[in-house]
């Protein structure tokens, strides 16, 4: 019965795949036809030969150099395949040896990945395994025209890639990584995609290692693998791949070393030797056209068979094309030669191999050669398109494969969660990951504590960390890392993920315990961004396993989960920006530091919920050593308006609190019978409401001459009486308050009317705040807005919340009020003198907590999953209601100005965009239009506020408007 089967398999598939279509098909055959035969009519039998043996070629090897060129010189060979070095010297070694050669040299590459396969300073894709995991074949394709892409840049004409090996059996040493999967269908659709996006390239594609070395334990470089299956098997599982590649133009094959008695009737020979395997099944049963490459002939599963000689000659009667590494190619020359003239092969065999590599050549564009442009090699090879493939290829392979009670994506950050990594590898892209969305605290595996500081937290994240830098890397847990995994599930609820090898998943003896398991392939700091970023709803997860673990996690696992709505980051390219363009940010950033407009600052851009642009530069101080870093703490002074003072009355809006047209003294109960009492909160928000701009309450408290604070006011110690604290040791009386809101009611209205910007109403919030619900306005901000959304550094009174001085950007040295560095304290001194708690300014945070607040602004008051505005609300308050008075503000939200002449924005912005600036150097702004978030954080009024070169030069404006000048839609 199985050898019917057998017959019928062979009869349906030969009928199927009789012929394959001409690989190297041109635009004009005939062209390429007369080329390959002048070339055949002028050469010797010597040439021919010689065409046949593609040799070693390592750049940073003098003696190598001296062989090759030797080789080229006397022996013809037709490639080389190059290892080690750098591009650069690939390139001109590449050009160096073309010059030697009579005849066009086909070079080789093992770029499976890309370059980093083999060279040094190169781009580095994800592995097999990894993009097996994708379900988009579409992007597989991509990543095969990149790949061309940088092969061809340097002079590769043939790239020995896709491997199509399935890998069925995990103990494979030597395949593994290098594998798309278990699932013939899967690896054959990748391999395609592959192959169709290596060959528009211009790179000869080669599938390997034929017939299939997927099912072995054993690695051919060292010994001869054994696969003891019937034809039947092969016919099913390892050949599957070639019958359904040969019906496309695959331009080459490589047969592996292996020992396959089902196919190979000589005992002992492996198939790259055997004629059985390599001519009549490959080439006749199977109808393959294209080159046909022995795997490396220097392995001992061929290099153990004979000589060098006689191995080489072998592989060519076998039906092999090109001998690729050769153990002795001066041997293997002389030994084909003789057996020539012995009469062992005919001039028609030799003719054969030579004719088709002859035609790849001409493919591949050797015909009319050209030497390698060397200078911007390393700009070409590492572009921002692979940077923006990159992340979109480990975005769509990361896999969840377990998500109990559907935890996943993490919605309430208020739950204390705590990291713990394994393995030997680093974590610090995930941890950063991780913090981007929740004070996540880090513990260590070697902590004598461990179990019981476990118990001051509610969930447990651990990551398994394994080096990717090479393919072969053990991806296994050590036996105290299974341990304390095994122990710590069993405390609190915790969430694995794998930064390895999905078959490490099968050392684990059960995952009862574990209530969420990801695998994320590699520990590539891109995957450990985006995985951070999928476990926080900010992505999706949508990767399917590409080899099964066990039976609850078989290949083809893989959950899908919903998006949040939180902000992640992302390559430009990515959400349409041109990466390109954004040196003109770096660049004007830089011209703030060298025009002293600041001493540094941090920038942050975002499109469509993707931080496309976040970097610092500068310094804390002019001349210092602090680097300022991207989660750098600033002072935001009237950005607070916006986000610290603004928000509280939003919500109290939309819960009916009080309407904008209400006056003011209905609410604010400092002003009831004031002067201000009847001006509507609109007109107030609006700036119209004749109030006066600001009012300098600490020059009542300080000597006129000397500055000094008065005592009758100040002390240097913290009491009952003495409870405000302005700055370091200096403390202002409890009751100073009351004075402040008294100035605010008693000074006078402006006698003019219209527009006139004016801080005063927002230093009446808090005490609003306080009586509506209960609580300060700094604790109702992190109750309703920045605990929910993750902005967990957002607050004010940074030093008391305990983030480290050295981290908050210094603003001012100050030698009129509070006579020292104000680091850490509000450098609005009437802010100070309300405690640093204050709608008007007073409000510290990074770039990103920033971003996030305004991207709940962008997104109607959603984020994360949870509202937390009605859009209504926003829509509101970001409405221009004075606009034909050519007044541009909203209500608290400044603008785009409506003079040509004023640049409260980029003037590209929208007439929907909104935002603010403040007085300390800080500007954030939101388009709904285009999904642009920008920050610009800086301490432009160190060491003097008298410094206002920023704000002159109008660069926040002009960076603004350098995002726009980048979009690319």
């Amino acid at each position: 019965m199985k050898l019917n089967l057998r017959i019928l398999f062979i009869l349906f598939t030969t009928s199927l795949y009789a012929q394959q279509p001409d690989p190297f098909e041109t635009l004009n055959i005939e062209v390429r036809d007369n080329w390959v035969e002048e070339q055949m009519k002028n050469m010797s039998t010597d040439q021919k030969i010689g065409q046949l043996f593609m040799i070693n070629v390592y750049s940073d090897d003098r003696e190598n150099r001296s062989w090759v060129k030797k080789m080229i010189r006397k022996y013809h060979v037709g490639g080389l395949i190059f290892f080690q070095g750098t591009p650069q010297r690939e390139a001109e070694l590449y050009n160096e040896y073309q010059k030697k050669s009579k005849i066009p040299l086909m070079v080789g590459f093992d770029g499976e990945w890309g370059l980093d396969m083999r060279l040094e300073n190169t781009f580095k894709y994800p592995f097999n395994m990894t993009l097996g995991a994708i379900e988009d074949n579409g992007l597989i394709e991509a990543f095969g025209y990149r790949l061309a892409v940088h092969h061809k840049r340097i002079g590769i004409q043939i790239n020995f890639a896709p491997v199509v090996d399935i890998n069925t059996n995990p103990a494979n040493p030597i395949i593994g990584n290098r594998s798309f999967g278990e699932n013939k269908h899967r690896v054959t659709g990748k391999a395609a995609a592959f192959i169709r996006g290596m060959e528009s390239g211009g790179v000869v594609a080669n599938a390997k290692h034929f017939p299939g070395h997927g099912d072995t334990a054993t690695d051919s470089h060292k010994e001869l693998p054994y696969l003891d299956f019937d034809r039947d098997r092969l016919n099913d599982i390892e050949l599957y791949p070639y019958y359904q590649l040969m019906q496309s133009r695959l331009g080459s094959v490589m047969v592996g070393h292996l020992n396959v008695p089902a196919l190979v009737s000589e005992e002992g020979v492996p198939t790259s030797l055997s004629y059985e395997v390599v001519t009549e099944l490959l080439q006749e049963e199977m109808g393959f056209q294209g080159l046909v490459f022995t795997d490396a002939l220097n392995m001992k599963g061929a290099a153990n068979y004979g000589s060098a000689g006689a191995v080489d000659l072998k592989a060519f009667m076998a039906g092999n094309d090109m001998l690729l590494y050769s153990n002795d190619v001066e041997a293997g020359f002389k030994t084909i030669k003789k057996a020539f003239k012995n009469g062992s092969f005919t001039e028609d065999r030799l003719d054969k191999s030579v004719r088709k590599i002859l035609k790849a050549k001409y493919w591949a564009g050797l015909a009319d050669y050209k030497p390698v442009e060397t200078e911007n090699i390393d700009q070409d090879i590492k572009a921002p398109e692979d940077y923006a493939l990159l992340e979109e290829l480990f975005d769509a392979a990361i896999t969840l494969v377990k998500n109990e009670n559907n935890a996943l994506p993490i919605r309430d950050l208020r739950t204390k969660r705590a990291y713990l990594a394994l393995g030997d590898a680093s974590s610090d892209a995930f941890v950063q990951g991780l913090k981007n969305y929740q004070d996540v605290q880090v513990l260590d595996a070697n902590d004598e504590d461990l179990l019981l500081k476990i118990n001051q937290f509610d969930e447990l994240i651990i990551g398994f960390h394994k080096p990717d830098d090479k393919f072969w890397r053990s991806y296994k847990f050590e036996s105290n890392e299974l341990e304390l995994l095994n122990e710590l599930s069993k405390l609190i609820p915790t969430n694995l993920v794998v930064f390895a090898s999905p078959y490490a998943l099968i050392q684990i003896p059960s995952f009862e315990y574990i209530n969420q398991v990801v695998v994320a392939y590699q520990n590539d700091e891109v995957a450990q961004r985006l995985t951070a970023e999928k476990i926080y709803g900010a992505r999706s997860f949508k990767g399917s396993l590409p080899v099964s673990v066990n039976e609850d996690f078989k290949e083809g696992t893989g959950l899908k989960t919903p998006e949040l709505n939180r902000l992640a980051y992302a390559n430009p390219f990515n959400v349409g920006v041109d990466a390109l363009k954004l040196d003109q940010v770096d660049q004007l950033s830089q011209v703030i530091v060298d025009s002293t407009m600041a001493p540094g600052g941090v920038i942050l851009a975002a499109r469509d919920g993707k931080i496309f642009y976040h970097k610092a530069f500068g310094k804390h101080r002019y001349g210092g050593e602090r680097e300022t870093q991207k989660s750098d703490i600033y002072d935001l002074a009237s950005v607070t308006k916006i986000l610290g003072g603004l928000p509280m009355l939003m919500k109290g809006e939309e819960s009916h609190y009080f309407d904008v047209n209400d006056n003011l003294g209905d609410h604010f109960v400092q002003l009831k019978g004031s002067n201000k009492d009847t001006v509507t909160i609109k007109e107030a928000l609006s700036h119209v409401g004749r109030i006066k701009a600001w009012i300098a309450y600490y020059k009542s408290t300080i000597d006129s001459t000397t500055s000094q604070p008065l005592e009758a006011y100040y002390a240097t110690e913290k009491s009952s009486d003495y409870a405000i604290e302005v700055a370091e040791n200096l403390y202002l009386r409890t009751s100073y308050k009351d004075s402040i809101y008294d100035q605010i009611a008693q000074i006078d209205q402006r006698e003019s009317s219209g527009y006139k910007y004016s801080g005063l109403l927002y230093y009446l919030i808090g005490d609003w705040v306080e009586r509506t619900y209960g609580m300060t306005l700094d604790q109702a901000n992190s109750k309703f807005f920045y605990d929910p959304i993750g902005a967990y550094e957002l607050g004010f009174n940074p030093l008391e919340r305990g983030i480290e001085k050295d981290r908050i950007a210094p603003t001012e040295q100050d030698d009129y009020y509070r006579h020292q560095e104000i680091q850490g304290y509000v450098h609005d001194m009437g802010a100070a003198m309300m405690g640093g708690v204050n709608g008007n300014a007073g409000l510290f945070g990074s770039a990103l907590d920033v971003a996030k607040m305004m991207q709940l602004y962008l997104q109607g008051g959603v984020y994360g999953g949870e509202r937390i505005l009605e859009n209504q609300t926003l829509r509101v308050f970001n409405k221009r209601y004075f606009e034909q008075d050519s007044i541009r503000r909203g209500l608290g939200f400044d603008k785009p100005s409506l003079d040509p002449e004023i640049e409260s924005s980029a003037k590209s912005a929208s007439a929907h965009s909104f935002g603010h600036s403040g007085f300390t150097g800080t500007f954030a702004w939101a388009d709904p239009e285009t999904g642009l978030v920008y920050i610009f954080l800086s301490n432009r009024v160190y060491p003097s506020m008298v410094n206002n070169r920023l704000g002159k030069s109008d660069m926040r404006t002009r960076i603004h408007e350098a995002f726009y000048e980048a979009l690319l839609d």
